[in-house]
C-alpha cells in the first residue's frame, strides 16, 4: 500500500475505483441461449456472402476445401477451450480477461489489444462493402447515389448501428436472432435454386488451369493452402465474441458453451454449402475473383434484372454481422477501460447500460481509417485489402494467445471452479494454437499481406508505450483484475458486487 491509497503489483498500480464508478459502468442481463447464438451467428454470417472466395483464387477449390477443414479442427479447439474459459470467468473481459489471468496485466493488454484491431478494423471492412451495396441499392430503385462520396454511407451505417446497439441490450440481442435467421434463410433458398437450377457442375469446381505439374484439384500445389486459410476464417471469424457477453447472459456458464455448439453447427453447415454451391454454379476461376460472389452466384441463376433486389439480400447479410461485430468491439473495449488499460470514459454506459461510449470511439477509430483506406486506394491496388487482412491477423494473434492462456489456467489454477470443461482439454488448445500459428505463417510468407502486420506494429507500439508510461499505474480493480488476483476466488462480479476485493485490498476508502 502506498501513502496515496494505490497498492503495486505485477509492475502495475492499482487506485482505489470512485464512488459510483462500476454503477456508471452497470450492464444488464438480456440473453439466453438463443440471444447468444444470434449474436455469434449474426457476427460472423456476412462471411458467407463475401471475402471467403479469395481463398480459391490462391489455392483452388481442393486447396479452399483443406483449409476449411483444417479451420473447423481450429475452431472447434477454439470455441471449446474458450467455452471452459468463460464459464469460469462469467465476466465481460472475454480474451482480456482470460489472458490477464494466465500471463499477468501485459499479457492481458496485448491479447485484449489484438481483439480491439480485430472487431474494430472488421466493422469498417463490412461498413465499406455495405456502402457499396446499400449505394447500387438506392442508384437502381430510387435514383440517387453518394459515388464519389462514400463517407455519407459510411456515416449513416455507422450511426445507425451504434443507435442500435446503445439503445439497449434487449433490442441487440433480438436483432441478432432476427437478422441471423433472415440470412440463413436467404443462404438456404440460394443453395436450392443452386442445386436444382441446372446450371451446378463438378467440373466448375476445377476449372482453374493447373501450373505444370500440379493437379485440378490442387492448381498451384500445396504451399497456397497456407494463403487460404485467412480468407476460408471468414466462415468463422467472430464467433469467438460470445464470452463479451457473459455479464449480459442470464446464464453464462451454462448458455455460452451451448450457444458456441450450435453456432458453430450451423456456420460449418452454412459454409459448405456456399463454398461447393457458389462455387459449383460461378466456377473456381470466377469465384476466386469475385467481390460479391453470391450475387453473382443469383445472377447466374436468375438474371441481371433482378440485382437490386438480390443485392438488398446481400446486404441483410452483411447488415447482420455489422450488428454483432460492432457489439463486440463495444464491449472488448468497455471491460479494457473499466480496468483502466484505455482511457476510463470509454466504459461509460449511461441509462440503458449499454456502453455507448466504447461503441462510439470504435465507430470514429473505423471511419477514420476508411478514409485513409480512401486516400489510399489511388496510390495502392492493394489498399482495399490491407484493413481486412489486419482484421484477420489481430484475430490470429488473439486465438493463439487465448490458447496458450488456456494451457497456463490449467496448470495454474487446477482447482478453480469449471461449470464447462472443454472435452479436447488441452490437446484441443494445443492444436488450435498450432493452427494459428500456421496462419501466421502464412501471413509473413505472403507479401500482399505485411501491410497489415506493419500497420499492427504501429498501433501495438503505441498502445504499449502509453501504457508503460501512464496507464500501468491507473488500474481499477475490475472483475477481470478481481479474478486474476484473486486465483479465481472472485469470479461472478454480479453475484458479489463489483467491488468484492476493494475493501480487502485498499481498506474503508478515503
Amino acid at each position: 500500500m502506498t501513502d496515496s491509497g494505490k497498492r503495486s503489483t505485477s509492475g502495475v498500480t492499482y487506485t482505489p475505483a470512485a464512488d459510483g464508478y462500476f454503477e456508471k459502468r452497470s450492464l444488464k442481463r438480456s440473453a439466453g441461449v438463443w440471444g447468444l447464438w444470434g449474436l455469434a451467428v449474426a457476427a460472423v454470417i456476412s462471411g458467407d456472402f463475401s471475402g471467403w472466395n479469395f481463398g480459391i483464387d490462391f489455392a483452388g477449390f481442393g486447396g479452399m476445401v483443406i483449409a476449411f477443414a483444417i479451420l473447423v479442427v481450429m475452431y472447434y479447439g477454439l470455441i471449446f477451450s474458450i467455452g471452459e474459459m468463460a464459464a469460469a470467468m462469467p465476466h465481460t473481459g472475454g480474451a482480456y480477461s482470460f489472458a490477464r489471468s494466465a500471463m499477468g496485466p501485459w499479457g492481458g493488454l496485448v491479447t485484449g489489444l489484438a481483439e480491439t484491431i480485430e472487431y474494430v478494423a472488421t466493422t469498417a471492412v463490412i461498413v465499406y462493402f455495405s456502402a457499396q451495396y446499400a449505394d447500387f441499392i438506392t442508384g437502381e430503385l430510387l435514383g440517387f447515389s453518394f459515388e464519389g462520396n462514400m463517407w455519407i454511407w459510411w456515416l449513416i451505417l455507422y450511426a445507425v448501428f451504434i443507435a442500435l446497439n446503445a439503445a439497449g441490450a434487449a433490442i441487440s440481442f433480438r436483432f441478432a436472432i432476427i437478422v441471423s435467421i433472415i440470412s440463413i434463410g436467404i443462404l438456404l433458398v440460394f443453395s436450392a435454386m443452386a442445386a436444382f437450377s441446372g446450371l451446378w457442375s463438378v467440373d466448375n469446381l476445377f476449372n482453374i488451369p493447373p501450373d505444370e505439374g500440379q493437379s485440378a484439384f490442387l492448381p498451384h500445389g500445396v504451399v497456397p493452402i497456407l494463403f487460404a486459410l485467412p480468407f476460408a476464417m471468414w466462415f468463422f471469424l467472430g464467433i469467438e465474441a460470445l464470452p463479451l457477453a457473459a455479464e449480459e447472459s442470464h446464464n453464462p456458464s451454462r448458455d455460452i458453451p451451448r450457444a458456441g455448439l450450435w453456432a458453430r453447427a450451423t456456420l460449418i453447415a452454412t459454409g459448405l454449402l456456399v463454398l461447393v454451391l457458389n462455387t459449383g454454379i460461378l466456377g473456381a476461376e470466377a469465384t476466386g475473383v469475385s467481390l460479391e460472389p453470391l450475387l453473382d452466384g443469383f445472377r447466374a441463376i436468375v438474371g441481371d434484372e433482378l440485382a437490386a433486389a438480390l443485392a438488398l439480400f446481400a446486404l441483410v447479410g452483411l447488415l447482420a454481422s455489422l450488428q454483432g461485430i460492432m457489439f463486440a468491439y463495444g464491449r472488448n473495449m468497455y471491460s479494457l477501460s473499466r480496468a483502466g488499460y484505455y482511457p476510463k470514459f470509454f466504459s461509460l454506459t449511461g441509462k440503458r447500460q449499454t456502453p455507448w461510449v466504447a461503441l462510439l470511439v470504435g465507430a470514429v477509430i473505423g471511419f477514420v481509417a476508411l478514409l485513409v483506406l480512401e486516400l489510399l486506394a489511388s496510390v495502392s491496388a492493394v489498399a482495399g485489402a490491407v484493413i481486412l487482412n489486419i482484421a484477420v491477423w489481430g484475430a490470429v494473434l488473439a486465438y493463439f494467445l487465448q490458447m496458450v492462456s488456456f494451457v497456463i489456467l490449467r496448470r495454474k489454477l487446477p482447482d478453480v471452479a469449471r461449470p464447462y470443461v472443454s472435452p479436447w482439454g488441452v490437446p484441443g488448445a494445443v492444436t488450435a494454437a498450432a493452427i494459428s500459428a500456421l496462419i501466421f505463417l502464412g501471413f509473413l510468407l505472403n507479401e500482399a499481406f505485411q501491410p497489415a502486420i506493419i500497420g499492427i506494429i504501429i498501433v501495438y507500439v503505441v498502445i504499449l508505450a502509453g501504457f508503460a508510461l501512464y496507464g500501468r499505474h491507473q488500474l481499477v480493480l475490475s472483475p477481470e483484475e478481481e479474478y486474476a488476483l484473486s486465483g479465481g476466488v472472485h469470479r461472478d462480479p454480479q453475484a458479489e458486487g463489483y467491488d468484492a476485493m476493494e475493501k480487502d485490498v485498499f481498506g474503508e476508502k478515503r
